[in-house]
Formats: C-alpha cells, sequence, structure tokens
C-alpha cells in the first residue's frame, strides 16, 4: 500500500516516469494506477490529441515503440497506455531497445496482468533504471479481510469481521470483485454505516445462516443440527456452494487447529497472530481445540483428504451431497 500512495503521490506532484510497467497476478492495484495515471497526468483539452489507448491483441512492440518515439501535440508530454499487455508476453523482450532510452516526454504505461518479466534479463533492467516497475502481488485470504476494512475506513464506514468473512469467502481474493460489492453497498448504505452479515445477505445475496462461514463454526462447537441444516442447504444448493471450497476451508480451519494445539503461548493475542487471524475469532479455536483433541484433530484432517479425492471421482461414485454429509458425520463423531 504505501508503494502505491508514494506512485500516486509522485504522479499528483507530476513527478512522472517515462515508463510505468505494472505487472503481476493481482489486477485490482495495476487497473487502479494505470487508470489514475489515464484520469490524471493530462488536462482534458490535452487528451484528444496526446491520450492513447492501445490493447495487447491488437498491436506489436514495434507499433507501441513507433507510437511512443512520436512528440506531443501542443503539449508538455503524451500518454499512451497499454491494457492486456501481458498478450505480448512472447514478443516482450524487443522492447528492450526502447526502454534503454525511452522518449522523455512520453508516458508510456503497460498494464501486463497475471505475469511478471524475469528479473535476470536485460528489458526488466533497464525499465527499472530509465522507468518504474510495480509488482502486484496476490493477496493471502487472511489479508483479505484487512485489506476490505483499510478500504472501508477511508471511505467512512466499518465493517464487522464476520461481515467481512463471508466476502472473503464468498468472493475468494479476487479485489476487484470485492471492491465491486463493496461499491454497491456504499452506494446503498450511508456514510459511517458499520456494515453487517444482514447488509451483506441483503445486497449481496450470501446468506448469514448458511455459508462455510457458519458451518465452520457449528463443527467447532460441536453443534449437529446446525451443521446439519447448513450441509442441507449446500446439498440444495451445490451452485453457490461448491463442495471443493467447503473442504478447502475446512481444511485450512483443522490445519490451524492442529497449529493451535502445538503452541506454547495460548493467549489469545498469541493465538490471533501464530495463526493469521482477526482476534475476534480467536475464541472459536479454544472452544474447537476442547472438542477437538489433537488425534481426532488428524483424523479429520484424513477425512477431508478423502472426501477431496471422491469430489474428484477418485474412489467413489457419490454426488456431492452425499460426500458431504458423510464427510461431516464423520467429523463430527
Amino acid at each position: 500500500m504505501n508503494e502505491i500512495n508514494d506512485i500516486v503521490a509522485d504522479i499528483k506532484r507530476k513527478i512522472l516516469k517515462p515508463i510505468y510497467f505494472l505487472m503481476g497476478e493481482e489486477p485490482y492495484y495495476i487497473d487502479q494506477i494505470s487508470d489514475f495515471i489515464e484520469e490524471n497526468v493530462l488536462d482534458e483539452s490535452e487528451k484528444g490529441f496526446n491520450q492513447q489507448v492501445m490493447y495487447g491483441r491488437d498491436v506489436t512492440i514495434e507499433d507501441i515503440i513507433a507510437a511512443a518515439k512520436r512528440y506531443p501535440m501542443m503539449a508538455e508530454r503524451q500518454v499512451i497506455i497499454v491494457k492486456e499487455a501481458q498478450d505480448l508476453s512472447k514478443t516482450i523482450e524487443k522492447f528492450a531497445s526502447y526502454a534503454e532510452n525511452p522518449q522523455p516526454t512520453t508516458v508510456l504505461v503497460f498494464n501486463y496482468k497475471y505475469k511478471t518479466l524475469d528479473k535476470r534479463k536485460k528489458l526488466y533492467k533497464d525499465i527499472a533504471k530509465s522507468g518504474l516497475i510495480f509488482e502486484s502481488k496476490k493477496m493471502y485470504e487472511n489479508q483479505v479481510s484487512d485489506w476490505i476494512r483499510r478500504v472501508l475506513s477511508g471511505k467512512k464506514y466499518q465493517i464487522e469481521p464476520k461481515a467481512a468473512l463471508m466476502l472473503v469467502e464468498f468472493l475468494g481474493t479476487d479485489l476487484s470483485k470485492i471492491f465491486n460489492e463493496l461499491k454497491k453497498l456504499m452506494i446503498i448504505l450511508p456514510e459511517g454505516t458499520i456494515i453487517n452479515d444482514k447488509h451483506i445477505e441483503e445486497n449481496i445475496g450470501i446468506s448469514k445462516d448458511f455459508n462455510n462461514f457458519e458451518l465452520r463454526k457449528a463443527i467447532g462447537e460441536k453443534n449437529v443440527l446446525k451443521s446439519n441444516r447448513i450441509i442441507n442447504y449446500f446439498a440444495e444448493n451445490p451452485k453457490g456452494n461448491p463442495l471443493i471450497v467447503t473442504i478447502s476451508l475446512l481444511n485450512v480451519f483443522f490445519t490451524q487447529l492442529l497449529f493451535f494445539h502445538g503452541l506454547q503461548d495460548k493467549s489469545k493475542k498469541s493465538v490471533a497472530s501464530s495463526l493469521g487471524i482477526n482476534p475476534y475469532f480467536a475464541d472459536e479455536y479454544f472452544l474447537a481445540a476442547r472438542n477437538y483433541p489433537i488425534q481426532k484433530v488428524t483424523s479429520v484432517l484424513s477425512y477431508l483428504r478423502d472426501a477431496d479425492m471422491k469430489s474428484k471421482g477418485v474412489g467413489a461414485n457419490q454426488n456431492e451431497g452425499d460426500i458431504l454429509k458423510e464427510l461431516i458425520f464423520k467429523i463430527l463423531h
């Protein structure tokens, strides 16, 4: 985040690089920086003649270099943005000739999503010397909830931990998807709102009672009735509740529980830090650890591996609902 803030601050001060090479697995920040350059480097009156958007699938490296070498018209600089630049990955090394000596009156932006340059090669070194390289790394699941909180805080909203976890569970770690849902909430809800699970259910369509978070909690509590209600709901709505996601999340939970059993310092703060969880959820692990001693946890991890294989059609001919029901029965008994 600090690196992004520094880039944006320099652009605002008109401290510009001739090349911005934005690359990596997380497209959200690539789009954010690229859009900021597109919207703020040139005045509206200058954009008509001096701002151009290209797409990697439609152009060659030679086309980009030729455009970048042109001089701006009635302006200090021109801006060229190459979107979906990863489509040029097979020929990207040809860009080294320009990167070595870029046109100072051109701001050239590459949106190179889901890929990175080889840091050992000349191209990377040339761009790093003459321009700016930003690598947008994928966030881990346990980092996304905090990111949601920071984004909302900057917009004068708050969010309860359970609501943030529901978003992560439903949308994964795709920051663009999550941000789009947050925008919907911010349009509907007034500033200062503390977003809770009910807001998520009513406005995004994620059930606050029948989701993997609630299933994990019910299993941790050994609440057989609640667990069975949730898995019956999942069995009736398999498209919205894929088995592979449920198995993955339960595997993470019981792996963390195994780690919990091995901790010497079991203070709430230490547990939250060691497991990479919000302290709000730490009590669930204390309860689950009492219900699942270490021997049972290792058995559950074995059940989860077996269910994962069955879900992939190995060693069984069961539908997802039956695999899930069998799995939860084994875990709870």
